[in-house]
């Protein structure tokens, strides 16, 4: 198992997006070894749109695999960097 690539997501209406989004990721659980959000926030303030940057390692086909399905979710984009 390698775990040289990362998945970045881009996900627009968070909020809309969060329930399927989690689903997906917990059905890929054992594939992700590190997860981190990012989204634009104050006190008064609280971006709709944010940024998941995921370690990821299994076999390459998962991991297309997961690419697929997140990239098939309405308001969900995502990319896989090899750093291998």
């Amino acid at each position: 198992m390698d775990c040289c690539y990362i998945i970045g997501i881009r996900v627009n209406h968070r909020v809309a997006n969060a329930v399927g989004l989690q689903e997906l990721l917990t059905k890929y659980g054992c594939n992700i070894k590190l997860r981190v959000g990012l989204h634009e926030t104050n006190e008064n303030f609280c971006s709709d749109d944010g940024i998941i940057m995921l370690q990821v390692c299994g076999e390459k086909e998962t991991l297309e695999a997961m690419l697929d399905s997140l990239n098939a979710m309405d308001g969900i984009r995502a990319k896989m960097l090899d750093l291998s």
